[in-house]
C-alpha cells in the first residue's frame, strides 16, 4: 500500500489523543515525517515520543509546508490560523486534512478554494462523524423512510476536558510566547467581527459554539436531510453556551438542541422520525477511542413495535476518516467534506446568527445591536 508522508501542524489534545496515534497505527499508509507547534516543550516531547528528528521539528508552519518530501499536511492548530495554514500547504502542492472548523469566515473559505483550484490538490474538512459506518447506514435508511415528520439533532455535552482528564494523558506546556497569545486573541476578535459584525458577547459565544461543537451537527444534518429552507427561530442563553434552533424543511421541522456544561456525559445523536419508523445515530465522546457509534431503528410493523440497535464496528470514526483521506491522496478521490461543503455550514450559521439577533433573550430584551 502506498505510504503518504505527512506533516502535522498543531500538537495539542486532538493531535495527541486522536491523529498521531492513528497515523502511527496506520503506518502501512502514513509516515509522520514532520511536526510543528508553537510550544517548544510540546514540540520537543511529541517529537521524542514519535521519533521525529530535530531537523523535522518546526515552530513555523509555513516552513514545514515547504518541504518537498511531504505529500499531505494535517492542520490541527487553533482555528484562527487554519485558513493561512491550509492556503500555504495547498500552494506548496500538499493535500490537506483540516480539522473543523475549516475557517471562521466566508472570505477565508473562498481563499482556500482559490488556492486549492490553482494547485489541483485536495482539501478535506475533518467531519469525522460523517464517516462513521452507522451514520452512513443511517443515510441509506432515511432515504427509504418515506414521509418525514420531524428530526432532532441533539448535542448536550460536558466540557471535553472533563472526559479527557479521566481517560487520557495530554501534555500541556505553559511556554507559548505572550506575543503569540495576544496575536491569537486579536485574530479571533477580528475574524469573528468580520463574520457576525458588532454583536454582544453572548452572540459571539453562540457563533463560536456553532463553529466548534455544532459544525458537526449541522454538517451531519445536511448530509442526512439536505439543506433546510431556512431558520424558523433560534434562542440562546448562558452566554451563548446553550442554544435551540428550529430549521424549516418541506413538510416538517428539525430542531437542534445544544449546550456545554459541567456534567460528565456526552449526549449526541441525530434522529429522524417517519410515520412508522425512526432512525437514530447515537454518538459517544470521540476522545475515548473505539466507543461505538450505533444505529437505533424503531419501527411499527402491523401490531408490533420493535427496536433494534446496530453496531457496525468498534473502529472509531476518526480512523475511518483518516483511511478515507489516504484514498483522497493516493487515488484522487474527491472528498465529500470539501471546502464548498463547509461553506454550506457557514451559510446556515449566518442564518442562525441573524435569527438570534431578532429573538428575545431570556430577560425579554432583543439581542440585536444597532
Amino acid at each position: 500500500m502506498e505510504q503518504v508522508n505527512v506533516g502535522v501542524i498543531g500538537l495539542g489534545e486532538v493531535a495527541q489523543i486522536i491523529h498521531l496515534p492513528i497515523l502511527q497505527a496506520l503506518n502501512d499508509r502514513f509516515r509522520i515525517q514532520a511536526v510543528c507547534d508553537i510550544s517548544p516543550g510540546l514540540l520537543r516531547a511529541i517529537g521524542d515520543r514519535y521519533g521525529i528528528e530535530d531537523s523535522d521539528r518546526y515552530d513555523d508552519p509555513f516552513a514545514l509546508v515547504q518541504r518537498p518530501d511531504l505529500d499531505a499536511v494535517f492542520v490541527l492548530n487553533s482555528d484562527e490560523y487554519h485558513a493561512d495554514c491550509v492556503i500555504a500547504a495547498a500552494r506548496s502542492g500538499k493535500h490537506v486534512l483540516v480539522e473543523k472548523p475549516m475557517c471562521l469566515t466566508f472570505a477565508e473559505a473562498e481563499a482556500i478554494i482559490r488556492a486549492r483550484d490553482e494547485t489541483g490538490v485536495h482539501v478535506m474538512v475533518g467531519y469525522m462523524r460523517r464517516f462513521a459506518p452507522a451514520f452512513m447506514q443511517a443515510v441509506a435508511e432515511v432515504r427509504g423512510l418515506g414521509k418525514i415528520n420531524y428530526a432532532r439533532i441533539r448535542d448536550i455535552i460536558g466540557r471535553n476536558r472533563l472526559i479527557i482528564d479521566q481517560s487520557s494523558v495530554v501534555l500541556r506546556f505553559d511556554d507559548v510566547p505572550d506575543e503569540a497569545k495576544r496575536d491569537r486573541t486579536a485574530r479571533a476578535e477580528r475574524l469573528v467581527h468580520e463574520a457576525v459584525g458588532d454583536s454582544p458577547p453572548d452572540i459571539v459565544g453562540a457563533y463560536r459554539l456553532l463553529l466548534g461543537l455544532n459544525s458537526h451537527d449541522i454538517s451531519a444534518m445536511r448530509e442526512l436531510l439536505g439543506m433546510p429552507r431556512g431558520v424558523v427561530s433560534a434562542r440562546h442563553w448562558n452566554a451563548g453556551k446553550f442554544l435551540t434552533v428550529v430549521f424549516a424543511y418541506d413538510g416538517y421541522c428539525a430542531v437542534l438542541e445544544s449546550g456545554v456544561d459541567e456534567q460528565l456525559r456526552f449526549d449526541a445523536h441525530i434522529e429522524v422520525y417517519g410515520n412508522t419508523k425512526s432512525v437514530r445515530v447515537q454518538y459517544d465522546s470521540p476522545y475515548i477511542r473505539h466507543l461505538p457509534t450505533t444505529l437505533v431503528i424503531a419501527e411499527t410493523i402491523g401490531d408490533a413495535y420493535q427496536e433494534r440497535v446496530e453496531r457496525p464496528t468498534f473502529k472509531d470514526p476518526y480512523t475511518h476518516e483518516i483511511e478515507y483521506f489516504h484514498e483522497v491522496v493516493t487515488a484522487g478521490v474527491v472528498p465529500k467534506t470539501t471546502p464548498e461543503d463547509f461553506m454550506e455550514d457557514l451559510r446556515l450559521m449566518r442564518m442562525i446568527v441573524e435569527a438570534l439577533r431578532t429573538e428575545p433573550t431570556t430577560d425579554g430584551s432583543s439581542a440585536r445591536v444597532a
